[in-house]
């Protein structure tokens, strides 16, 4: 069965939703991002997507102390990601609870960084991150798209050795217009030895029933919970 990682995306402490990525068009969904992970574990779901969207930003890590909260007054399996640029930065995110680190613009513009951090931490504790946009890279926070496509990125980086692929599509991030089933399928084929994670316009329980069945490993949830458009009651299956 398919993991269910619902999101949360932090700016100045607070839950929030942009839409393809655009910082300009920030949605406050709470204040209190602990009230919300502890709805996600009081659904019964164990995994959570924690993003510094200041840190991606600002090209370093920003509000690690949300996730410090989350990590000390939840059991959820965090996965942080946003701005890790140093072997500090890296070692602060796990000792600071997260289980594991979604690595995206150091895997492009230092590849032999990242490399030993696969070396040192195991890929079971890395996540390569692979944000998207008509499949050329996005870095910086989405901030900036490369002409890289993302196939023949994957492709040079799977010697590495990573078990973890989470692939956003930004044109579809926040826009509660449906997800890229095509774009995760032929990702999926083509390497069928990661497991890879979908993200980006989810919308529908329909959606994650069709990801489920291509065989993808994982979906992360974000702004169809905080709309309504699935609801925790409907997740919550997916947490037994």
């Amino acid at each position: 069965m398919i993991e269910i990682i619902p999101a949360i995306d932090i700016i100045d402490g607070k839950c929030v939703r942009l839409q393809q990525g655009d910082y300009a068009l920030k949605k406050i969904y709470n204040e209190d991002p602990l009230e919300v992970a502890k709805s996600f574990e009081g659904a019964g779901l164990k995994r959570l997507h924690l993003v510094d969207l200041e840190g991606a930003k600002a090209k370093r890590v920003v509000n690690i102390k949300i996730l410090e909260k989350i990590a000390s007054e939840t059991n959820l399996i965090i996965d942080f990601g946003g701005g890790i640029k140093t072997d500090e930065e890296l070692d602060r995110v796990f000792q600071s609870g997260a289980s594991l680190a979604t690595i995206g613009s150091i895997a492009i513009t230092e590849p032999a960084r990242f490399k030993s951090w696969i070396e040192k931490y195991g890929s079971s504790k890395i996540i390569l991150g692979a944000d998207v946009k008509g499949e050329k890279l996005a870095i910086t926070g989405w901030t900036s798209i490369t002409n890289v496509n993302v196939f023949d990125y994957i492709d040079n980086i799977m010697e590495y050795g990573i078990q973890y692929i989470l692939c956003t599509d930004i044109s579809k991030d926040g826009m509660l217009m449906g997800t890229s089933i095509d774009l995760y399928r032929k990702i999926n084929k083509r390497f069928p030895a990661s497991d890879i994670i979908a993200s980006g316009g989810v919308t529908s329980m329909d959606e994650i029933k069709k990801l489920d069945e291509i065989n993808i490993y994982g979906v992360i949830i974000g702004k169809a919970i905080y709309e309504g458009f699935i609801s925790l009651k409907e997740l919550s299956r997916f947490g037994i």
